[in-house]
């Protein structure tokens, strides 16, 4: 299992490994249980973990740097319950995050997340898809670009359709 294939659902608890998305919403296998189903894109949301990012006091990082320093650090993982202690958790080991835009319920989260990749046996690391992503955008950054304009030569107004409705 790849970390570039997980995802998080609104509305349900854990993360789960995305098999196949269809048009009305796709197959999951979650990490805890094991267990696929179908969870519909009308009812819930997908979140790709490659693609969060966390508030930082400078740029925003990606939650791969996040759970990184959390695997690296030997500090020992708090009580998902205790949410001061998860704070000083991160004050220690992530000292750049925002605590003021980063709610507790948000790293209370990402220590819950871990854990479950942890268990799971899953490297954290951005596919190779993500990775240029994020240089394209240290590289968008860095070089300022020319914002072109488009000027409309069709001077004349839009014209109005009245359409019929039926009435059922």
């Amino acid at each position: 299992m790849e970390y570039n294939k997980l995802v998080s659902v609104t509305g349900l608890s854990g993360l789960f490994e995305l098999i196949s998305s269809k048009a009305d919403g796709g197959v999951v296998r979650s990490l805890e249980d094991n267990t696929t189903k179908f969870v519909s894109n009308r009812i819930h949301q997908f979140s790709h973990l490659e693609s969060i990012e966390i508030y930082t006091t400078g740029d925003n990082v990606n939650l791969v740097d996040v759970l990184t320093a959390m695997k690296s650090s030997s500090e020992k993982l708090p009580d998902a319950n205790d949410a001061k202690a998860i704070k000083a958790y991160f004050e220690k080991i992530y000292p750049s995050m925002d605590f003021e835009r980063v709610y507790g319920s948000d790293m209370k989260k990402m220590v819950k997340w871990f854990s479950i990749i942890d268990k799971a046996g899953i490297e954290i690391k951005l596919s190779d898809a993500g990775e240029s992503v994020a240089q394209e955008n240290i590289v968008a950054k860095a070089k300022p670009t020319e914002q072109k304009t488009a000027s409309v030569k069709n001077n004349a107004p839009a014209k109005k359709i009245n359409t019929p409705r039926k009435m059922a």
